[in-house]
């Protein structure tokens, strides 16, 4: 629809911020209004912080709402190449993922949903589909470049199947992408869990993103990501706290793979887990408290995930989605000094 502005790339991926906002703005009133009519609300863990338990019955799902913005906004302002629809694709059946265990929830009326094994199975196929799809169909190479330090070759280890003109299975990097994406797409849904926290620093992230996508003369993947980035701004404005409205795992997985997606096509696969390193330090926390609590019954953080931990410590709750925001903002900037850095010493 924007072809007429495509010698001017960098309005468009701009307008994808703008569109999205605007849509996710207009949009989410009417499906808030829904869910409470239909008593479609949050169900809040028992052992979390007693300050949350006000937000019982507060409407779920808002990821519904930025998927669409997303969608819409790629689609009217982007071109249909093959990199639009497979971002689109994953992003979407991880969301649709989520919206299952999301209603599963509300049906059973409990903070758990899907099983974990459940949900690891339809993550790890979506993410197998999309790095295969990649590989063969977009032409990523199967390497992960560490900048200033090596390039890794992941391909050394290759099956051919003879199918059509022939599918190329790189096994340890279908290995290593399905841990950083599924790896991801857990991060981000375990740093859901403060108003305002997961669709700030994911908007954060994204800006980023999109400006290592355009230095990357990849003009589809940057106004995906810009539009990601314009949801999550617009959602804040109902998210922030006190929240109207949680995005669920609808919001949050899809998120998640959305940023493992990006890095896999700008093949900034390490580089992204600097740039997303507030959201490795969240599933890390969870993996150590687990660890250390089954070898020695005793705890190392007050609460896992780490935002729990500084809120039992007498953080206030916009105290550290604020300070979160920060850092994550100071971990983005450092990712993508890291590859724009790199990218120059290339071309010197």
């Amino acid at each position: 629809m924007f072809a007429i502005f495509s010698q001017y790339p960098t309005f468009l991926v701009f307008l994808a911020v703008v569109a999205a906002i605007v849509v996710t703005m207009a949009l989410t009133p009417l499906w808030i209004k829904f869910l409470k009519s239909s008593h479609i609300g949050q169900q809040v863990r028992a052992d979390g912080p007693e300050s949350h338990l006000v937000k019982q019955g507060t409407p779920t799902m808002g990821g519904v709402i930025m998927l669409l913005a997303v969608v819409a906004t790629v689609l009217l302002i982007g071109l249909p190449t093959p990199e639009t629809f497979v971002l689109l694709a994953a992003t979407v059946l991880t969301g649709l993922l989520g919206f299952v265990d999301d209603a599963s929830k509300v049906v059973k009326e409990r903070s758990l949903g899907l099983t974990p094994k459940m949900k690891l199975v339809g993550q790890f196929a979506i993410a197998t589909a999309f790095v295969l799809v990649a590989v063969n169909l977009l032409g990523v190479s199967p390497t992960v470049e560490i900048p200033f330090v090596i390039t890794l070759d992941f391909g050394i280890l290759t099956t051919v199947v003879p199918v059509g003109d022939g599918i190329s299975i790189p096994w340890l990097y279908l290995l290593f992408m399905n841990i950083l994406l599924v790896g991801l797409c857990n991060a981000v849904n375990l740093t859901d869990g403060l108003d305002g926290l997961a669709a700030g620093t994911v908007m954060i992230v994204m800006i980023v993103m999109a400006a290592i996508a355009y230095r990357s003369n990849l003009l589809e993947p940057a106004i995906f990501a810009a539009a990601v980035a314009g949801a999550c701004i617009g959602f804040l404005w109902f998210n922030s706290f006190p929240a109207d409205i949680f995005m669920g795992d609808t919001g949050s997985l899809a998120l998640g793979m959305a940023l493992g997606c990006l890095a896999v096509l700008t093949k900034s696969e390490f580089v992204s887990i600097v740039i997303g390193g507030l959201f490795v330090a969240e599933a890390l926390s969870v993996m150590i408290q687990v660890f250390w609590y089954k070898r020695t019954k005793r705890r190392i953080f007050l609460m896992a995930p780490l935002h729990h931990h500084f809120e039992k410590k007498g953080w206030s709750e916009t105290k550290v989605v604020v300070r979160f925001w920060i850092v994550s903002g100071v971990l983005a900037a450092c990712g993508f000094s890291l590859y724009f850095a790199e990218t120059l010493m290339a071309v010197a």
